[in-house]
């Protein structure tokens, strides 16, 4: 499989699925507890100026890392596609994530963003990308699982909650596929990088826009907060993500969306208390049962 920022070779088959292995690891476990981090950032930082101070310092620091060893500067489409992916996937989609992170729990946000597989394969099918069947049984069971949670008592109390994750997970579902599709970005991690600074930049628009104003001093715990996101979050974990674009499918490569909810509702009720009912837990269990089914199907399909 091609892809807009790596090629694979098919003789580094072992080495890749080595690669994958801990990229899912990085998208499961990393990206499961930063909307907790979200959390505590927002105790000092509004939710605009928090996600774009966040990617600027990433996509800077990565830059800067990739030039030392000798990459390429991007080209001017290449910061095109970067602005607009950056756009959609990071001010619309991570933007989203935090403005709904201040009116609905952690746990809530992250278990309805389990729609965005749904999302990815139906947008792939004009490019005529068709998941298979097990693949698409767990989609399908992982919608029913979110459709049970926009049910429950936190996101009917947080119309508003509802409406700014629905929004970010439509835009992070199509800037996911115009990556792969249509928009190639720089190779490897200098496109990343771009990403980073061109949609940091759309963020911190965004926050003037609306006004915001960080809390000064601010408070420890929002400060720890930001590094774990800037350096696990946004180094990590989101660079891990378009590794797994590139090399995968893309129902493999949003599988972290069905596992997220469940470390994201842990953390949420163990370190900060928040209320999910035993309806909410039962949705989570059923966005469990998806990522079973489209994990087998992914397998089988690679197989094959």
């Amino acid at each position: 499989m091609s892809s807009p920022t790596l090629t694979v070779n098919a003789a580094r088959v072992p080495a890749l699925s080595t690669l994958l292995l801990l990229c899912l690891a990085a998208t499961w476990l990393i990206w499961g507890s930063t909307y907790l981090a979200i959390k505590f950032a927002l105790l000092s930082f509004p939710p605009f100026f928090q996600m774009g101070t966040r990617f600027l310092a990433a996509g800077a620091l990565l830059m800067a890392w990739m030039r030392w060893r000798g990459a390429a500067w991007p080209t001017r489409t290449q910061w095109r596609n970067a602005l607009i992916i950056g756009t959609l996937m990071l001010g619309g989609g991570m933007g989203g994530t935090a403005v709904a992170e201040t009116s609905v729990g952690s746990g809530l946000v992250v278990a309805f963003i389990a729609v965005v597989p749904l999302m990815i394969a139906a947008l792939n099918l004009i490019w005529g990308v068709r998941p298979g069947r097990l693949e698409l049984a767990g989609i399908v069971v992982g919608l029913v699982g979110v459709l049970m949670l926009t049910q429950g008592a936190g996101f009917q109390a947080s119309p508003a909650g509802l409406a700014a994750i629905a929004i970010a997970c439509s835009t992070w579902s199509v800037g996911s596929v115009l990556s792969q599709r249509s928009l190639p970005l720089a190779p490897g991690a200098t496109g990343f990088a771009s990403e980073m600074l061109a949609g940091g930049a759309v963020l911190m628009a965004l926050s003037w826009f609306a006004g915001e104003a960080p809390q000064w001093p601010p408070q420890p715990a929002a400060v720890a907060a930001w590094f774990y996101l800037v350096v696990a979050g946004s180094l990590l974990a989101f660079n891990a993500y378009m590794v797994l674009l590139a090399h995968a499918s893309a129902g493999l490569a949003s599988s972290y969306t069905f596992v997220n909810p469940v470390i994201a509702m842990l953390l949420g009720v163990a370190v900060l208390g928040e209320a999910v009912s035993g309806f909410e837990w039962a949705a989570a269990g059923v966005v469990l049962v998806g990522v079973v089914l489209m994990l087998r199907g992914a397998a089988l399909k690679r197989s094959a």
